[in-house]
């Protein structure tokens, strides 16, 4: 038995740790249950009475040994693994910040503006893009012959020459929703409609194929022209952020009568300040009330749009729209 347990401690001294794998290997060899020193116990009681004590001591030493050889193998691996250790293993440092993304100007733009309608009292509804000739335009008070139906300024998805109810497209401005929030629900009526529109025009550094707009609507009994004019007032100083020099000039839109745009005075420096038209709007037209079946003799409203690429233009003194869809990182990064 002395030979044996002489043989395993040699065996124990010349086994080599030099790593968390192999202290691994040491530990499952002769210290785990199934291992050589535990093993080595088991055979106790088949010894004589007289052997058991010097053989029993022989073993506890053994034991010991190669226990005190992994607890200190451990104990060296661990220190030279905080020795190696670089500045970024250092779990009490802030860790490392995550890198953020940062919102669309447009986005913003919208988001500023939506917070505007939410004060003054006004809900969003949205609709689809893809809309039918009833909502876009028929409804709104274009007639048949109205150049804005034409193949120049729209983009068609199905196009009957026969019968224009049947016609599909994509929507030209945000006042198909206007249509569809009268006809789900009856006054009084007061929200917004932000969405993408498309118009078959060349792309400029003023005019894309592709653009954003916010439309409200307001329709009640005895709403007047001096409720838009107010309101127009409070959206672009609240838009803007402070006083503006404004006028408002007469228009014609096919769905509102009287019709007027608004002008901002606008100044940037190093350059000369001149009118800036922000948006178009006007009294609902009794046709349009008409066609989702409400009484213009009883109820009256208000009508605006604007453009969002045109805001934020302003807001960011940007001259050239393309850049909004440019997907240009120097460009979004600014925007944190």
């Amino acid at each position: 038995m002395k030979e044996k347990t002489q043989e395993i401690r040699s065996e124990i001294e010349q086994f080599q740790i030099t790593d968390t794998e192999s202290l691994e290997q040491y530990r499952l060899k002769f210290l785990s249950k199934k291992g050589i020193v535990p093993g080595l116990f088991s055979i106790l009681g088949k010894v004589s009475p007289e052997e058991r004590g010097p053989i029993g001591k022989l073993l506890n030493e053994l034991k010991i040994d190669a226990q005190q050889k992994f607890d200190d193998a451990k104990t060296a691996l661990e220190s030279n693994s905080t020795e190696n250790r670089t500045l970024y293993d250092d779990i009490t440092l802030p860790g490392t910040p995550l890198l953020h993304g940062s919102f669309h100007p447009l986005t913003l733009t919208l988001q500023e503006i939506k917070k505007v309608f939410f004060r003054l009292g006004f809900s969003i509804a949205e609709g689809p893009e893809i809309e039918d000739d009833f909502h876009n335009f028929t409804s709104l008070n274009f007639p048949p012959e109205h150049p804005a139906r034409d193949m120049q300024d729209t983009f068609y998805i199905n196009k009957d020459e026969n019968d224009i109810s049947k016609d599909l497209l994509l929507r030209t401005h945000t006042s198909p929703v206007q249509i569809r929030k009268m006809l789900g629900q009856r006054p009084p009526i007061r929200s917004i409609m932000p969405g993408r529109v498309y118009r078959n025009e060349s792309v400029t550094y003023k005019s894309y194929f592709l653009f954003h707009q916010v439309e409200a609507l307001y329709v009640d009994k005895n709403v007047n022209f001096a409720e838009l004019k107010e309101t127009l007032v409070m959206l672009a100083e609240m838009v803007f952020n402070r006083k503006v020099k404004y006028r408002l000039r007469p228009s014609f839109f096919p769905f509102t009568e009287p019709s007027l745009e608004m002008d901002i005075w606008w100044e940037t420096p190093g350059k000369p300040g001149r009118w800036l038209e922000i948006l178009g709007a006007g009294m609902v037209h009794p046709n349009v009330l008409k066609s989702v079946d409400i009484d213009p003799e009883v109820y009256s409203g208000f009508a605006l749009g604007m453009g969002v690429e045109r805001i934020a233009s302003l807001r960011y003194d940007i001259d050239d729209i393309r850049i909004y869809y440019d997907n240009d990182i120097r460009f979004l990064e600014q925007f944190q």
